[in-house]
């Protein structure tokens, strides 16, 4: 039980990496037209595709979303330990 709990640990943990990448992508130019940019597209804008609906960019341009959905990510991560320390 403790390799399942650590598997998915590791796993959402590398999702928020990748998340975050996906973000500084955003700052170069042409970063998210390349291979890598492309497949963190597919993996991450589904994520945070609902973070988008609901909450708006401030000033038409700061978009917080991606904030948000990592900080729901850490929180689910925190969940997760929570769980397999009760269930223990």
């Amino acid at each position: 039980m403790a390799t399942l709990f650590s598997i998915i640990i590791t796993a959402v943990e590398i999702y928020s990496w990748a998340l975050i990448i996906y973000i500084l992508m955003s700052w170069f130019p042409n970063a998210r037209e390349s291979s890598i940019g492309q497949m963190l597209t597919k993996i991450c804008e589904p994520f945070l595709e609902p973070f988008r609906r609901v909450i708006p960019p401030i000033g038409g341009m700061l978009d917080i979303s991606p904030i948000v959905a990592i900080l729901v990510l850490n929180l689910a991560t925190s969940g997760i330990r929570q769980i397999f320390f009760w269930m223990m």
